[in-house]
């Protein structure tokens, strides 16, 4: 991630979200889901990180107690990227 950051000669305040971000996912998906984890990074008029797993289920932002230890990741992700979601893809 870091070196594909560096050869679009984008900045180290992108690169740091953008590491945040992918280890939130990434994160979530040993925690949480199966199969094989699939990242990859996009480039247009934005960039676009994706994180693949082999879960049915869909992730969605929990609301813990002041007191959880976790179950906030996805609220970093929410705040730190323009935008976020999640979507099924055919086998």
């Amino acid at each position: 991630m870091r070196d594909q950051l560096a050869a679009w000669a984008l900045g180290d305040e992108l690169q740091m979200a953008t590491e945040l971000i992918i280890s939130e996912l990434v994160g979530n998906v040993i925690r949480h889901a199966t199969g094989p984890i699939h990242m990859r990074l996009l480039r247009s008029d934005s960039l676009i990180c994706e994180v693949t797993d082999g879960s049915l289920s869909t992730p969605h932002i929990r609301h813990p107690s002041f007191t959880d230890e976790g179950g906030r990741g996805l609220q970093l992700v929410a705040a730190m990227a323009q935008r976020w979601g999640a979507r099924h893809r055919g086998l």
